[in-house]
């Protein structure tokens, strides 16, 4: 059986043949890649999913894979009247992601062992199918690197200076309100009460997840390729601009209400709301830019 397949992987290597021809000329081989591929990342892929489940970052994750699926399924028509020319130069992408995860496994790299996963898929595509179906494939395949969790390394380095920046220009715009407050790194002490800008309201929680929706966003409305760059791009301040609005609003609440006010059910409720405030001015922005375009 598996030397038949690999004798149709000859053929094809010759003959003209469609992305739906292939697909059923290799399918008893899939059946045997898919329970090599599920044992060698059988307590990979599990971990990951696990982390979308508990921790808020990167809940994102759960409906990364069903976007791509998305895009997948638009092209559909388009991929399985294309044609499939296998192409050798992906047997050593292939031997790359399989690099990636030793490399990864003996470092106990976490990202690195995720994300292997996505070049040993780009690469089976190229081996088995070619440069054609490829490129029909390439943003899904590439769009599924949003569902990986960050390093920490990448995590906190970037972390840290957004939450510095929140409280500074939070202080200030409560400053100007009026409000009798003071800074010390991105702690921010009232008269009744100190508050820290912790992780969550320093905007990276919230742009992981903003970048993630903003690129499928700006893919499904916008044809330019220049307006879904500024698309991305611009989750970037408004993720910052709405988790400074959410510090604010605690510091408001801080001062005049108490400390409890601004505790418990408002801090995570307030967090749900930047979060739907972000998504709006996104879709403000591609309906704005829409419009133009018209």
């Amino acid at each position: 059986m598996v030397s038949s397949d690999w004798c149709a992987y000859s053929r094809l290597c010759e003959v003209e043949m469609t992305f739906a021809e292939s697909l059923k000329s290799y399918r008893f081989l899939f059946l045997l890649l898919l329970p090599l591929c599920a044992l060698m990342y059988y307590n990979i892929i599990p971990s990951m999913v696990e982390q979308w489940y508990n921790d808020p970052n990167y809940s994102h994750g759960f409906i990364v894979p069903l976007i791509a699926g998305y895009f997948l399924y638009e092209r559909r028509e388009e991929l399985m009247k294309t044609e499939s020319a296998p192409a050798l130069f992906g047997l050593l992408i292939i031997l790359l992601g399989l690099l990636q995860l030793c490399i990864g496994y003996l470092a106990f790299e976490l990202y690195t062992m995720r994300s292997s996963i996505i070049v040993l898929f780009a690469g089976m595509i190229l081996f088995f199918f070619g440069a054609k179906v490829f490129r029909y494939m390439l943003l899904p395949v590439l769009y599924l690197f949003f569902m990986v969790p960050l390093p920490y390394i990448v995590y906190d380095s970037v972390a840290f200076p957004l939450k510095q920046l929140v409280a500074k220009y939070s202080v200030e715009a409560l400053q100007l309100m009026g409000v009798v407050i003071i800074r010390e790194g991105n702690v921010l002490i009232l008269p009744e009460t100190t508050l820290e800008v912790a992780d969550a309201c320093s905007g990276i929680r919230s742009l992981v997840s903003l970048l993630a929706l903003a690129a499928a966003f700006a893919l499904i409305t916008q044809k330019s390729t220049i307006k879904r760059i500024i698309m991305i791009i611009a989750a970037i301040p408004i993720a910052i601009m709405t988790n400074g609005l959410r510090v604010m609003g605690t510091g408001l609440l801080a001062q005049f209400w108490g400390a409890k006010a601004a505790e418990g059910f408002f801090h995570e409720f307030a967090g749900l709301v930047v979060f739907a405030v972000a998504l709006m001015l996104l879709a403000g922005l591609g309906s704005l830019m829409n419009r133009r375009e018209k």
